[in-house]
């Protein structure tokens, strides 16, 4: 059993991960993505159990120019694993799977994250909300245009 006075030292350990993960998440806002994911790999050296280390380095793969896909899905199953109810990795999660042409995978994640936030004010889930609202406009657009051609 721990002591009262190593829970506080865990305590303030904890606190100062999370003030690390808080700046290198304004790195990555900043697009400053080398900082951010310095920061986020030693978060995840720091603490292997921290789901926002991993969910992170997933992030800045998925920004990258080019994104790095195999990375960011590398990162954010990891993410997911130790804490399946963030909606941003699971929107992020989905992105990749999208990009991959994964197409019902990624519907998977995106409801997911619907599902985590039906209140609609987690910025993830309002994400794959737009992102499916897209899609959704885009299969509309080719069929009208699939139609036009066969009437013509």
């Amino acid at each position: 059993m721990p002591t009262q006075g190593g829970t506080a030292t865990a305590q303030v350990q904890e606190t100062q991960l999370q003030a690390i993960a808080a700046l290198a998440f304004n790195y990555y806002q900043q697009g400053r993505l080398k900082e951010a994911e310095t920061l986020f790999r030693g978060l995840a050296v720091m603490n292997p159990k921290a789901y926002y280390s991993y969910a992170g380095v997933g992030a800045v793969a998925l920004a990258r120019k080019p994104p790095n896909l195999t990375e960011a899905y590398e990162n954010l199953s990891k993410a997911a694993e130790l804490n399946p109810s963030d909606p941003s990795v699971q929107t992020n999660l989905g992105e990749v799977l999208l990009r991959q042409a994964k197409f019902k995978d990624a519907a998977g994640h995106f409801k997911k994250a619907l599902d985590l936030d039906p209140q609609k004010k987690d910025p993830g889930a309002n994400r794959a909300q737009a992102i499916i609202s897209g899609l959704t406009a885009v299969a509309k657009e080719v069929e009208r245009i699939k139609s036009s051609k066969a009437a013509a």
